[in-house]
């Protein structure tokens, strides 16, 4: 299953029924688990923990050093959890300090020719797609979509079941369960279809429609939407994560006036 024309270092940790193709490179202090397909030409480099079942296309560079000064050659890390696919010449820094690191758990698409920065997580379920650039120390939540060309600037947050746009840029943070479009990014409605198709009732989104009216259309701060929220919108989970995400972040979130944030 590991072909001769492939390099692994002796160090590194392969689990069982996993394929390395010709002209892979496995660096050093790597861990590779059950069931993992490494593509030629791919690279899995120093500090990467990657569990299982996950496939790496032709070209792609797991683990790569951080692009950041002030990262200083130490040893850091980068997780990929299981059933990943990551397509080609795909680009993952690894963390800029030993504890912690960057972060691709469970059961996302990134699709080829993209960049995911230092020390940055994306939660699960999450399509990337081609050409997305992410800098460091951002977060994708769970089933987001990033549609292709998307940017996102260090330390913006994207919420959960968002979809951006493609080509958009984002330097700040998308709370979830919204559509973002076009440059400057505007607010361009719930992601409702996507939510549908995924077992969504037609009241939750609904009441999340009903919160982003609050926020982003009419014309009033942010604190005072927020209390119209708590007000009109009945609790719920899905009211309190779009609450929570808003105030978690000083009330800054992208799309808005800047009169508005506060």
């Amino acid at each position: 299953m590991i072909s001769p024309l492939a390099h692994v270092d002796p160090s590194a940790k392969v689990g069982a029924n996993v394929k390395i193709h010709p002209f892979a490179f496995i660096d050093k202090d790597v861990e590779i688990g059950d069931g993992c397909e490494i593509m030629p030409y791919a690279s899995i480099m120093a500090g990467t923990r990657m569990g299982k079942n996950n496939k790496v296309y032709q070209g792609a560079i797991i683990g790569a050093d951080p692009q950041d000064f002030r990262w200083k050659g130490e040893a850091t890390y980068c997780h990929i959890g299981n059933n990943n696919t990551i397509r080609e010449h795909v680009i993952i820094n690894r963390g800029i300090h030993p504890q912690g690191g960057t972060l691709i758990t469970d059961e996302n698409f990134i699709m080829a020719d993209c960049h995911i920065g230092h020390d940055s997580q994306i939660k699960g379920k999450c399509v990337i797609g081609n050409g997305v650039a992410i800098a460091g120390d951002c977060i994708v939540d769970e089933c987001s979509i990033l549609s292709s060309k998307c940017i996102l600037h260090e330390d913006s947050k994207v919420g959960k079941w968002c979809l951006i746009k493609g080509g958009c840029r984002i330097a700040g943070n998308v709370p979830p369960y919204v559509i973002i479009a076009h440059n400057p990014a505007a607010y361009f409605g719930v992601n409702a279809y996507v939510m549908h198709k995924h077992g969504f009732a037609d009241t939750q989104i609904d009441d999340i429609a009903k919160a982003y009216r609050n926020i982003y259309q009419s014309n009033i701060s942010v604190y005072n939407a927020l209390r119209r929220i708590e007000a009109d919108v009945e609790p719920s989970e899905i009211r309190s994560e779009i609450i929570d995400f808003v105030r978690g972040n000083g009330m800054k979130i992208v799309a808005l006036p800047v009169d508005l944030l506060d």
